[in-house]
């Protein structure tokens, strides 16, 4: 029978899990070491910042939290890949890609204390970001939306979801990249393949060899990534937004990563998977490789890592109390920002709420 269409996955490395380059032709701003300094210390930053809010929801300070541990070239790749006026619709665990985008860490802990106002960024560029989305793939009908309007307004702008693996199996996911491809959208659909959607592996989830060949039935670029190398990471998500911006369509990229903690603090990943697979995992974490490249670069040193660190600390021990001091809102807050006309049987709940409040103090 005559073939009517061939497609390929390719996978794009540069760093291994020993920090050894893989390939000699490093993109330009991987060979700006300053400029990977920086990213290094983003990347460790949210480390540190992911650390404090595990403890702060062991003590009590804070609700349910989705941890970012072993996601931070994904998600540092992704934000720093963006430009100030792209749009970013995210899940909820992509830390990384928005404290690159100016959000606090206060915000961070407001949204997971149950504020609201949490979602509400106060710096740019991520004012113009969407909201965290827990709801499971909905994000990526959002960001198709916007690409939509950036094409008819014919704004050079683009806009990036990301997804997990098992978030891609569902329709809003399929709905999102095949009006991508329809409508030849500016869409850069990132899948953070951390291997687990919550207790259901990765290998049966899906019977798709990849997770990026998702995007050929859409009509759009392809591409497998090591989502533990953040070179690898950005430079995928550098050409998906050049092409989209340009006006050649969308992209469907999947990182490769783990996740190293549970899936939320709600979570015991002990139940599901073994303790030598976790173990593995640590080999081909992502900072580690950075460092090893950094420090064999003669850049980065343990003193230079020390230094860091106690920065971070302070910034964190900062960032928690800004949160902590922050006044709780009225109880009327949860009925007074939805409706113009508020329904009778809610109005008949806020005097009901504000009654059991005055009788609690």
């Amino acid at each position: 029978m005559p073939v009517v269409a061939k497609f390929e996955i390719e996978y794009l490395q540069y760093l291994d899990a020993e920090g050894k380059q893989v390939r000699d032709d490093l993109p330009a701003f991987a060979q700006d070491l300053d400029h990977m300094v920086e990213l290094y210390k983003l990347m460790l930053s949210t480390r540190v910042f992911d650390a404090k809010s595990v403890a702060l929801q062991r003590t009590g300070k804070l609700g349910t939290y989705a941890s970012c541990l072993g996601h931070e070239a994904a998600h540092v790749g992704i934000g720093s890949a963006m430009k100030p006026e792209d749009v970013l619709a995210i899940s909820y665990r992509e830390y990384g890609a928005q404290l690159y985008r100016g959000v606090q860490p206060r915000e961070v802990y407001m949204y997971w204390g149950g504020d609201e106002r949490g979602n509400d960024y106060q710096r740019e560029p991520a004012r113009h970001d969407f909201a965290w989305s827990v709801p499971i793939a909905t994000q990526c009908l959002h960001a198709a939306g916007s690409a939509l309007a950036f094409k008819i307004r014919g704004e050079k702008r683009v806009a990036v979801c990301t997804i997990g693996d098992g978030g891609s199996s569902k329709g809003d996911f399929y709905g999102a990249i095949n009006i991508a491809g329809a409508q030849r959208l500016p869409l850069v659909a990132a899948i953070v393949n951390n291997q687990w959607a919550i207790s259901v592996p990765r290998k049966i989830q899906t019977g798709a060899p990849t997770l990026a060949q998702k995007g050929l039935a859409a009509g759009l670029f392809c591409l497998q990534v090591d989502g533990n190398d953040i070179i690898a990471v950005r430079k995928a998500m550098e050409d998906a937004l050049e092409r989209a911006r340009n006006g050649e369509g969308g992209s469907v990229l999947e990182l490769i990563t783990y996740r190293l903690a549970d899936h939320t603090t709600a979570d015991d990943a002990r139940r599901y998977r073994s303790e030598q697979e976790v173990k593995d995992a640590w080999t081909r974490e992502p900072l580690k490789r950075l460092k090893l490249w950094l420090t064999a670069k003669g850049v980065w040193d343990e003193e230079k890592e020390a230094a860091w660190k106690a920065e971070c600390d302070e910034w964190m021990d900062n960032e928690v109390n800004a949160y902590l001091q922050t006044k709780t809102q009225p109880v009327t807050a949860m009925f007074d920002y939805t409706y113009a006309e508020l329904p009778i049987d809610l109005a008949r709940q806020r005097e009901l709420a504000i009654a059991l409040e005055q009788k609690a103090h």
